[in-house]
Parts: C-alpha cells; structure tokens; sequence
C-alpha cells in the first residue's frame, strides 16, 4: 500500500478540505437541529433546551388561580 504524501488528502484520496468546505456549508448540524425544533416547538424531553423560568411561570399561575377564585 502506497503512502499518501500530501496531507490534503486521505489514504483513499479524499480531499479533506473540500469535505470540510462541503460541510460548513451544509446547514445546521444534527444537535443545531434538535436543539432549533425543541425551542421552536416544544414537545418531550426538550427541558434542557428551554429558556423559560419555571419559578416565575409557576408563581403567576398561582396569582392567576388566586385572581380566578
């Protein structure tokens, strides 16, 4: 097996910066894209992801519910 001289390449000649140029331009990443969907739209185990204050959320449904009676 010959070696690959030219470090811009891989042993199959893959050009490495081309696959990086490819992927830079390719759009949001798996992990971009869970965290865009779960800010967006909500839905299961999207806890992490969330920017909202749950005391501050909790404390005005209490008032809410206090107002309501």
């Amino acid at each position: 097996m010959q070696e690959n001289k030219d470090n811009n390449f891989t042993a199959a000649g893959t050009d490495i910066e081309a696959v990086k140029k490819a992927n830079k331009n390719s759009g949001m990443s798996y992990n971009e894209a869970k965290e865009f969907i779960a800010k967006t739209t909500g839905g299961h185990g999207t806890e992490i992801y969330s920017d909202t204050d749950f005391e501050d959320v909790s404390a005005q449904n209490q008032q809410s519910q206090k107002n309501s009676k």
